[in-house]
């Protein structure tokens, strides 16, 4: 079990070695590094602490196996993924990563030797207490410490583990509320996972298990370009599939697929290359896609639609659990549906309205102050046609399927060209050949 603090422990004092901005998948994160005893606490920050009342907040313990490598005998990388998704939907939060846990503080080595023993028959208390360690030799009172160098006075803390909860109040941190984080049992780790129920008295700890993808990615640095760091916007790349004679549907709308596997995987390869993939309200309708990284390995971007009245169903998949969604909606939305979509773990993020429906310019700005710097435009024609008669791409990427369909859904719309002079021109363009498609990249000419 975790240590209890004694009430001296209030008066622990970490030393804040860092802080920094710490992009992920999941945005941008103030980052506030402690150090304490030879241990490394990273705070990662969402949002303001304000007055450090009611702040949603996860302890993780390091876990090289399950955060870094995708182990299933544990269930730390989808807990850790799953409260940086939460904290990043709520707005506002603290993720304090723990060094020097690892093995619930035995050390990887000792873990690695815990682990053979489960092979041999032991449960994950049995291996640390044959290897002369107790069940549990962490302890928590520098977290605490560190939270309230942070600012931090009460929490809502996101665990299974009751003693985390303790550790905090006895460390002079209020827990207004312990919320659940389960995971699915998979196969190799439902008795990890009974055991820390039944032996270590933590909260139902079931959820949905991790799932990674295979094959090696096509190499896509050329088709991406230089992505360029700006000031007030990210790098904008916009992608679609089209026909020879140039249509992303039919007329009676059908789009899968126009492109072959191999061109889908590159899709997939730029999707991982980027912070974000962006679609409006009616390639959701149109598609259901679930816009993540499944067919190269890689990190899944952050899935943003473009509603400006949130009339995205609630059978969506980009609203399941298996990637970070953001909804860029305007004030015409309900404020019910807004808080009900977070509640489901997705980010609902407001901008003034435009002409069409969510201001562009507006909602770049907004997903730059979020921490992302690089979005790939994925669709449909008429959100493609926005950022391109806005001027809001940076880049341009179109495969080519050797298709003709005749009538259909053109890809880009009416862009104003009066003149062959004035029509968008690409420069330092690239070519790759995926399969039986073709696709042609370049920078739009400024």
């Amino acid at each position: 079990m975790g240590t209890l603090l004694p009430v001296s422990a209030t008066t622990i004092a970490p030393t804040e070695i860092a802080n920094l901005t710490l992009p992920t998948p999941f945005g941008g994160w103030e980052t506030h590094a402690f150090e304490w005893a030879g241990s490394v606490h990273l705070c990662l920050c969402r949002g303001r602490i304000g007055d450090g009342e009611d702040v949603l907040v996860r302890m993780h313990s390091e876990c090289v196996t399950g955060d870094s490598l995708g182990s299933l005998r544990c269930d730390c990388g989808v807990q850790l993924r799953h409260a940086l998704r939460t904290i990043a939907a709520e707005g506002r939060g603290v993720l304090v990563y723990s060094t020097g846990h690892e093995g619930r503080g035995i050390g990887l080595a000792n873990k690695l030797r815990a682990y053979m023993l489960q092979d041999r028959g032991f449960d994950t208390a049995e291996a640390n207490e044959h290897l002369g360690f107790r069940v549990d030799e962490r302890t928590f009172g520098e977290v605490a410490a560190c939270l309230r160098a942070l600012g931090v006075r009460s929490v809502r803390l996101m665990s299974n583990n009751r003693d985390k909860a303790a550790a905090l109040e006895a460390g002079g941190i209020s827990v207004r509320a312990l919320v659940g984080l389960p995971t699915a049992a998979h196969a190799r780790n439902v008795r990890y996972l009974s055991t820390k129920q039944a032996v270590m008295g933590h909260h139902a700890p079931m959820g949905v298990p991790l799932v990674d993808g295979a094959g090696p990615p096509p190499d896509v640095a050329s088709l991406l370009g230089e992505v360029r760091v700006r000031t007030s916007r990210p790098y904008v790349v916009v992608k679609y599939a089209q026909t020879i004679d140039g249509r992303i549907a039919t007329a009676a709308g059908d789009a899968r697929w126009i492109s072959g596997v191999e061109e889908r995987r590159t899709s997939h390869a730029l999707r991982a290359a980027c912070d974000a993939v962006l679609v409006g309200l009616g390639t959701i309708l149109a598609d259901d896609p679930q816009l993540t990284v499944r067919m190269v390995p890689g990190a899944s971007p952050i899935r943003i639609v473009l509603d400006a009245r949130l009339r995205i169903p609630d059978h969506a998949r980009v609203l399941e659990d298996d990637g970070v969604t953001t909804i860029v909606t305007t004030s015409a939305s309900s404020a019910e549906r807004r808080a009900e979509l977070r509640r489901r773990g997705v980010s609902v993020v407001v901008v003034p309205a435009g002409p069409d429906g969510v201001d562009l310019p507006a909602a770049l700005e907004a997903l730059f102050d979020d921490g992302i710097r690089s979005v790939l435009v994925e669709g449909g024609a008429r959100v493609i046609t926005s950022f391109l008669s806005l001027g809001l791409a940076d880049r341009l990427v179109v495969a080519i399927a050797p298709r003709v369909m005749g009538s259909g859904t053109d890809a880009v719309n009416d862009l104003g060209t009066t003149e062959i002079a004035s029509a968008i021109r690409l420069e330092r363009r690239a070519v790759h050949v995926a399969g039986d498609d073709v696709l042609i990249a370049g920078d739009l000419a400024t």
